[in-house]
């Protein structure tokens, strides 16, 4: 599936069906291929290619996993109650219920609209946990239908691409990768970091394409001594070779600081048997053939991951010294590592005589979504789990018993409490890793040993807890606790949260109006009264920071009257400020000051939208930025905020500032400024400071031309060592 794949026609999907070892319903299948053919007829897509080669490309993608007969048809159909004249009802009628069913999923999905990208994606991601809890076939369509678009991306704006790939790596990458999809993350993942960081992902690409000659006749001799010395005593061996997948090779190159050379998995072979007792038989085999190099070995058929992934991982050298992976997994194994909860169709009949419903054992993470998402009051802390929940980087550690808990990598021992039963957690008074005690924010490794103390009276959890866990599971169970068992001691809490925030802000409102002022913002957040409300805000659920600007905007409409819009001049401004070049048009005005907001710093590139302020020019902000309203027309006068967008020449400079965490050492500063002196950049501000865990972070405001420029001068920046993180404020 790797590589840029544009349209497969019907009869490419008739040619899989036939080639797949999956009974089909073909009578089925192209009863919904016309029917869909006739709800678009002569719908195009951006391209210019006719629609109703999408669906037909998602049918193949899933004919390809092996899917089942109604997902294919639900693909087919998959845009024609969203984009068409077509109903539920008519799909209903034609198809039947369980077709219907993942139609209705999918065109909910979809179908959402909010005015802050932000709170889009959440409730998007909402709606698609739901989806998945009633057919598990709804996910696995979306992401055919997501990739495909990613495979076809080219032809729509920049931006667009850069925000579907930004969704798809943060979104349905990792729930790719929760379902056992390898394949399907490993495409997004790569597609994404094509439109993300097209410089970085041409130069890995380049240099695999340099060496790919020298590394196909490496692999193959590698092959061949594994295969000459396990093929007497074993039958049924299938060895390939593979090379790692670009993205991963990007995190490990840009995001750690290592080249080419340092990573010890570029190159990979895997070996396929048939039984459990061959796999570690060939272990043996591989370990006399070559020098296995400490450390490097995992075995995760013993303790599985949690998408179900099994197969043994050891990294060895070569006579001449080159590192490279072996895997070693049985058939089933394989299939359930490529197609994860797709192969429970492709193979159900199989799986039947299983002891264990690994289906079952595969779904429950969505149970747990499910449950924060029905108690979250914000919709953004769904993808805040999908996030960090979700992530491929985990540790495995154990209950004194022998238990294997898998968690997010820096989880602490807070999220290993919770992560046993909520019961623990809010219990517990301490921890032990191996045998020693350690602090509350300790966090676990890989093979710890960890022993929760408890008392059986415990005062609960407490209030930090929620700035030390990582895990969103465990916060929501800390907010839980506290919304349940200290409701008076939060309505105190959040009373004086909320009134300092209003104090600092200069806003005080009239006690008789201050419930029906804040009711749009109580609504929202499922509070019933000003008790509920300020419950939220002291157990966590509701944010200050997050509310203070919808806030601020109804405190305006409310207690202060407009004042009329002076007019912009040259005269009156131009002796207070300079006047900023040609860069920016903005709609309905022209020859006045424009000046560039410092809240959000706006870059070529950004959505941008224009404010007229009074006497001082327009005030260009991002359209993201927190001063901007959701909704411009329900703000106090709206007339002053106004279109904008960029020139095509840009010819001025912008400062932007950059958060840096890195892990503390001598040298690191010095490091930055050479990086930046040889990159030509002007540096206006650099300051650090510490941070917990032996880390610093470095604040520095730079001078660049555009977002291009900046994402090349983080990528830069992103290959000194030691570097952590690196975020635009």
């Amino acid at each position: 599936m790797n590589g840029i794949v544009h349209y497969q026609d019907f009869d490419e999907l008739l040619g899989i069906i036939d080639k797949s070892p999956v009974k089909y319903n073909k009578r089925k299948i192209k009863k919904a291929y016309e029917f869909a053919t006739a709800a678009h007829g002569d719908q195009r897509r951006v391209s210019g290619v006719p629609f109703i080669l999408h669906p037909t490309s998602v049918a193949c993608i899933l004919a390809d996993l092996g899917m089942d007969t109604d997902s294919l048809v639900s693909a087919l159909l998959h845009d024609t109650v969203e984009d068409t004249a077509v109903t539920l009802e008519d799909v209903e009628r034609e198809f039947g219920e369980e077709v219907a069913g993942m139609v209705d999923g999918l065109t909910k999905i979809s179908k959402i609209q909010y005015t802050d990208r932000e709170e889009q994606q959440a409730e998007n991601v909402r709606k698609m946990l739901i989806a998945m809890s009633n057919d598990i076939r709804v996910i696995i369509i979306k992401l055919a239908d997501r990739l495909h678009n990613m495979r076809t991306i080219d032809c729509v704006t920049e931006q667009k691409r850069r925000d579907k790939a930004l969704e798809c790596m943060e979104v349905y990458a990792p729930i790719a990768h929760r379902l056992g999809m390898k394949a399907i993350k490993e495409e997004l993942e790569d597609l994404s970091l094509r439109y993300l960081d097209p410089v970085g992902y041409s130069e890995i690409e380049k240099e695999l394409k340099l060496n790919e000659r020298e590394r196909n006749a490496f692999i193959e001799e590698i092959k061949k001594k594994i295969l000459d010395k396990i093929g007497r005593s074993i039958s049924n061996v299938t060895i390939s070779g593979r090379v790692k997948s670009i993205i991963s090779i990007y995190r490990k190159t840009y995001m750690q600081g290592k080249d080419m050379s340092q990573i010890f998995d570029v190159f990979a072979v895997r070996v396929i048997v048939d039984s459990i007792s061959d796999c570690y038989n060939v272990l043996g085999v591989v370990h006399d053939i070559f020098t296995p190099i400490p450390n490097r070995f995992k075995d995760y058929i013993s303790t599985p991951k949690s998408n179900m992934y099994q197969s043994l991982h050891t990294t060895v050298f070569d006579k001449n010294g080159i590192p490279f992976e072996v895997q070693i997994r049985t058939y089933e194994m394989h299939q359930t590592a490529e197609y994860g909860i797709a192969a429970h169709w492709k193979y159900k009949l199989k799986m039947k005589n299983q002891k264990k419903d690994s289906l079952e054992d595969r779904l429950t993470w969505i149970r747990k979504m499910l449950e924060i998402q029905s108690e979250a009051e914000d919709a953004t802390d769904i993808v805040k789990s999908i996030k960090v929940d979700l992530s491929s980087n985990e540790v495995y550690v154990f209950t004194p018993k022998g238990d294997v808990i898998q968690l997010p990598y820096g989880a602490t021992v807070i999220d290993m409490a919770y992560a046993i039963h909520s019961g623990v957690g809010n219990r517990m008074i301490g921890a032990k890793a191996n045998n020693r005690i350690v602090p509350i924010d300790y966090q676990v490794k890989n093979g710890d040993i960890i022993e929760i103390l408890t008392q059986k009276e415990g005062t609960g959890p407490k209030r930090d807890w929620l700035n030390i866990a990582k895990t969103n599971s465990a916060r929501s169970k800390i907010r839980q606790w506290f919304k349940k068992e200290k409701r008076d001691e939060n309505i105190v809490e959040g009373k004086s949260m909320f009134e300092h925030e209003l104090k600092k802000a200069g806003m005080q409102f009239e006690d008789d109006d201050l419930e029906e002022c804040l009711q749009p913002i109580m609504q929202r957040h499922y509070c019933n009264s000003l008790d509920d409300f300020y419950a939220s805000i002291g157990y966590g659920g509701i944010q200050l920071w997050k509310i203070m600007p919808r806030v601020r905007e109804i405190y305006t409409k409310k207690y202060r009257k407009p004042e009329p819009p002076q007019p912009i001049t040259e005269e009156r401004v131009s002796h207070k400020r300079r006047r900023v070049g040609s860069g920016v048009t903005v709609e309905g005005v022209e020859d006045c000051l424009i000046k560039f907001s410092r809240c959000c710093n706006p870059l070529p590139g950004d959505d941008i939208i224009g404010y007229i302020t009074r006497g001082f020019g327009v005030s260009i902000h991002k359209r993201t930025c927190t001063n901007v309203p959701e909704v411009i027309e329900e703000c106090e006068e709206p007339e002053r905020w106004v279109k904008a967008h960029w020139e095509d020449e840009i010819h001025e400079s912008f400062q932007s500032t950059l958060e840096i965490v890195c892990n503390d050492r001598t040298g690191f500063l010095a490091d930055v400024t050479k990086e930046l002196s040889a990159m030509r950049i002007f540096i206006h501000m650099l300051n650090s400071r510490e941070l917990k865990d032996n880390q610093a972070m470095v604040t520095v405001t730079i001078e660049i031309n555009d977002m291009d420029h900046l994402r090349s001068v983080m990528a830069h920046l992103a290959q000194i060592n030691g570097i952590v993180s690196i975020t635009r404020v």
